[in-house]
């Protein structure tokens, strides 16, 4: 049997993270109650046992008790590897935090009377933020007397939105923020598959880069003599 089972109980694990405090689930002989609701090691249901004969069927097949559900009246506890249980878990969610692809909300700045060619310029900015997957918080920054004309800032931000549509969508409508009004464009596609594209374009790209140079090094054909 396991250490877990013939050693003296173990308080439990507690953790502190950003204000909130948890604590592993009771396993063996920490679980204090009369009785529980036991689940068997292929996720059958045994049933409601006396604590005693749940340890002991636990002994039998090699495993650990784990409570489960412990608001549960009675508690749910189920027979598992314990230490097996946690370790794929951990590797679950390591697994899970590699492959996540975190949103990143990217700032553009623009003021109601850009010039055309500044205006070109920040909405290929917009442009590439979107195809990386990522939000943008188009910002109009008004001044002086600019304050007085809003509309300018709403028909900018409308425009750039056209501009920009096959790439992303309007996620928060233009509002205004004291001196600035603020609009957020969402990409149509998920971080994911922008960066999934991006890998198959770069790939894409070495590829004919390799195909011209081996041309450029291939020697060049002898004329055949007449």
């Amino acid at each position: 049997m396991k250490e877990t089972l013939r050693g003296a109980p173990q308080p439990a694990a507690w953790c502190y993270r950003g204000g909130s405090i948890s604590a592993e689930p009771r396993i063996n002989d920490r679980i204090r109650v009369p009785e529980v609701r036991l689940v068997g090691p292929s996720g059958e249901q045994v049933g409601i046992v006396p604590l005693a004969k749940a340890l002991e069927l636990a002994q039998e097949y090699d495993l650990d008790l784990v409570e489960v559900a412990a608001n549960a009246r009675p508690p749910v506890c189920k027979l598992m590897d314990y230490g097996k249980f946690k370790y794929e878990s951990a590797m679950k969610a390591r697994e899970a935090r590699k492959n996540q692809a975190h949103t990143v909300i990217k700032e553009m700045k623009l003021r109601p009377k850009i010039d055309p060619h500044d205006y070109d310029t920040k909405k290929g900015h917009v442009v590439r933020f979107l195809k990386q997957g990522d939000k943008v918080k188009i910002t109009i920054m008004f001044r002086g007397r600019e304050q007085s004309r809003p509309e300018l800032g709403f028909r900018l931000l409308q425009r750039l939105a056209s501009d920009v549509e096959d790439l992303g969508f309007i996620e928060s409508n233009p509002k205004q923020d004291g001196r600035n009004m603020i609009m957020v464009l969402g990409p149509h596609k998920k971080k994911t598959e922008a960066m999934a594209e991006a890998r198959e374009a770069q790939a894409a790209r070495k590829a004919d880069r390799d195909a011209t140079k081996a041309q450029a090094d291939a020697p060049a054909e002898t004329p055949a003599e007449g």
